[in-house]
């Protein structure tokens, strides 16, 4: 079968033509090799390979599938991920990428960030003087769940644990299947309604046949799986959960979620998810850190950890930090000066107010990742995939803003040389405009 070489289809100008010659491949070689055994089992799969997919996944908001697919259609892809010839199949089955993001972990992820940022510094499209003055602020990455109700928790959890029993040869007193339905539908049909005393009685039905199913297990269930056992615990504090309590069940198959309120009256009064500190330049709005925090914690205790990660991925400390008026009394303790936000009181120098009024800079760039860079309403599953999903997005905002630069720069360029051409060839002048 004749192959077709990629040097001979594709524009040698081209931004990513340009970025892939550019980015250290043999560092990601050389990082991700101690995460697999040498000359044990299998070959594995190309590193370059998976890095420049998950780069193209996040940079396009696609899915394992489709970026899969979407490689086998563009060859400045395949370029990008270290093919010579044309390919028509696809290299990989989707489900190895889910596999190696679970291996590499959020360490790996970074690496991905930290390769992008020095890429960015080596082609000077990141000016070191841009790594000075920093923003950092916090966001909410929602988890792609059902917004949560007592009823349908009740519910979800008692199809579980009739499921999980199933799954052990437990045969229950009843399973209650048609009846939760049933009350699920009616209670749903009352609050739409306004009989909200018929909606919580349905809610209260709902729970109290939840804790039929839950000692009804415990009695004939004397030695429980490990999964099981972790559901029956789930399944007890969410029957016992009140509504002001703290460290709630908010989802049956993602019991990581958590509820934040950010307190703005233009955003969503609750949203479900995990909590992430995010660090951009001042100037170019490159995104230096990223993580995704367990327990909602308070931002200005997340300071440190931040600007802990900016020295580690840009290798250089800033010299100011801008914050909001949430980061009052953070735990940051370095060199670093921190400017934390307040209204105009007083009198502060116009260069300082300047550089503060600057830090509403990083607003944008919480959109982009949200609607662009699949920070809005991820799928990854477990804390693991909370802390992944963040990094990756922060890569490949980078990744997507150097091919942007790459592409303004050859833009400038080339109207440039026809400048220089039009200036230096002699102009003609028509027949008639001489006589």
């Amino acid at each position: 079968m004749h192959k077709t070489r990629l040097a001979n289809l594709l524009n040698d100008r081209h931004p990513m033509v340009r970025l892939a010659r550019e980015i250290d491949w043999h560092g990601f070689d050389e990082y991700f090799g101690t995460y697999y055994s040498g000359g044990k089992g299998r070959p594995t799969t190309s590193t370059r390979l998976m890095v420049s997919l998950h780069y193209l996944k996040y940079t396009h908001d696609l899915s394992d599938e489709a970026v899969v697919m979407g490689w086998v259609e563009n060859p400045y892809w395949q370029y990008l991920s270290g093919m010579e010839f044309f390919c028509h199949e696809p290299p990989i089955d989707p489900s190895s990428m889910s596999r190696w993001r679970r291996r590499v972990g959020e360490a790996g992820s970074e690496e991905l960030l930290r390769q992008t940022i020095e890429t960015g510094l080596k082609l000077k499209v990141i000016k070191p003087s841009e790594l000075r003055r920093v923003n950092v602020d916090t966001t909410v990455q929602e988890k792609h769940i059902r917004h949560p109700t007592d009823p349908r928790l009740y519910d979800r959890m008692r199809e579980r644990l009739v499921a999980a029993a199933r799954r052990e040869g437990v045969v229950l007193r009843q399973s209650y299947v048609r009846v939760g339905k049933r009350l699920l539908a009616q209670q749903s049909r009352y609050a739409h309604a306004r009989q909200w005393g018929r909606a919580r009685g349905c809610t209260r039905k709902l729970r109290t046949i939840l804790g039929r199913v839950i000692r009804d297990i415990e009695r004939k269930d004397e030695r429980p799986s490990a999964d099981t056992e972790n559901l029956l615990t789930l399944a007890k504090g969410l029957y016992c959960q009140k509504r002001r309590d703290k460290g709630k069940l908010y989802s049956v198959h993602a019991p990581e979620v958590e509820c934040v309120s950010k307190g703005k009256s233009h955003n969503k009064r609750y949203e479900f998810g995990s909590k992430v500190a995010l660090a951009v330049t001042s100037q170019g709005g490159w995104v230096l850190a990223a993580r995704s925090l367990e327990g909602n914690p308070y931002d200005g205790h997340t300071l440190q950890s931040t600007m802990d990660r900016i020295v580690a991925r840009s290798g250089t400390e800033p010299e100011h930090v801008y914050c909001d008026m949430g980061y009052r009394g953070h735990d940051y303790e370095g060199e670093c000066e921190v400017d934390v936000g307040r209204r105009r009181r007083g009198s502060i120098a116009k260069s300082l107010w300047r550089w503060m009024r600057r830090r509403t800079a990083i607003e944008p760039s919480i959109g982009h990742l949200k609607e662009d860079r699949r920070m809005e309403r991820w799928r990854l599953k477990g804390t693991l995939g909370d802390k992944v999903n963040a990094v990756l997005s922060a890569a490949a905002m980078t990744f997507s803003k150097l091919l942007a630069a790459l592409g303004a720069l050859l833009s400038f360029l080339l109207a440039q040389l026809v400048v220089r051409f039009a200036l230096r060839s002699p102009r003609r002048i028509p027949a008639a405009a001489a006589g």
